[in-house]
């Protein structure tokens, strides 16, 4: 690109939607939305000429491949140019340039977090993007032990419901509750992990790639192919047990058992999610986040993706349901 805009101050960069960016892609990525990609970040006023200069020296082919495309529905080159804040408030809702306030946290959605903090940075010109990238890199402490917090709180909402629903004989509700719970121990797992939950795609994908995963995931393999729901529960149980032993390494708060145990009179097997998401909140010394209503983060709060895509909206309903203003 450098050669097309002799003298501009810029920066370039791979980040943004895209399989390869969560280095996901494989040979299947190429049949659709595929081609040499980059963003060219420039001041808002030198954009359009910037973009004319593109799009008239941009050669027809690089690396083998056309530089024309489809992309996300449109035939166009896969430059990008556009100005850093206008990008990033686009993905996130907020310029982290600027400062990360607790509702940027919270309204920002977990793919769209991964999206702009992976990737790579090829220069950086103007400055600003590695470093609004290291802002976004992880929760603060605090964030961290809420969002962890309300990943419990959806277990243990759901715990005792594959037992309840194979004693009534309901075995497709039991499997139904059972991935449901499966899915809420991945993310929790991933989120022990420092790692920001990648939508429904990747997730399980993701999680094979954690390193000491192997374990949980046979666990909750086990579990996706019961065929009754004590072997359900036993393989769920063991789930559990792998990520309250993550949650106690991390020393976010104080050491609890990890052991399974019965759910009051009932004969289930539950972790009781709500003692390790009581511990978390527990350990919040921020007073704003410690008074927060334990339902999460916007991913926690919905999984529909038009709500999820756009920052506007997600923005909105964190707001709303968790009274947080900007």
């Amino acid at each position: 690109m450098a050669p097309l805009i002799p003298g501009v101050t810029h920066s370039a960069a791979l980040i943004g939607p895209g399989s390869e960016v969560l280095a996901f892609d494989t040979a299947r990525s190429t049949d659709h939305d595929w081609g040499p990609r980059v963003l060219l970040f420039v001041r808002g006023e030198e954009a359009a000429e910037v973009r004319a200069a593109v799009e008239a020296g941009l050669p027809d082919r690089f690396g083998g491949f056309p530089t024309v495309f489809a992309y996300h529905g449109q035939v166009r080159s896969g430059v990008t140019v556009t100005e850093p804040g206008e990008w990033l408030a686009g993905r996130l809702g907020f310029d982290p340039r600027r400062g990360v306030s607790l509702l940027d946290w919270l309204s920002a959605p977990w793919q769209s977090l991964a999206e702009v903090t992976c990737g790579e940075v090829f220069h950086d010109g103007l400055g600003g993007l590695e470093a609004a990238r290291a802002a976004l890199s992880w929760y603060p402490d605090d964030v961290w032990r809420y969002v962890l917090a309300c990943q419990w709180r959806r277990i243990a909402q759901e715990e005792p419901f594959p037992g309840r629903c194979g004693e009534v004989g309901d075995e497709l509700g039991s499997a139904v509750v059972g991935a449901r719970l499966a899915r809420e121990v991945m993310r929790l797992a991933l989120l022990l992990r420092r790692r920001y939950p990648p939508y429904a795609k990747w997730l399980g994908s993701a999680l094979a790639r954690m390193p000491g995963s192997t374990e949980l995931g046979e666990s909750l393999g086990t579990a996706m192919a019961a065929r009754s729901w004590r072997e359900r529960e036993a393989a769920l149980a063991a789930a559990y047990a792998r990520v309250a032993a993550l949650q106690n390494r991390t020393r976010l708060a104080g050491w609890l058992d990890e052991g399974v145990r019965g759910f009051y009179d009932r004969p289930f097997q539950v972790i009781d999610g709500d003692r390790f998401a009581d511990a978390l909140m527990a350990s919040v010394t921020d007073p704003v986040i410690k008074g927060l209503p334990v339902v999460g983060c916007v991913d926690q709060l919905s999984d529909a993706t038009d709500l999820l895509v756009a920052p506007g909206r997600a923005r909105a309903v964190t707001a709303a349901a968790l009274n947080v203003g900007a």
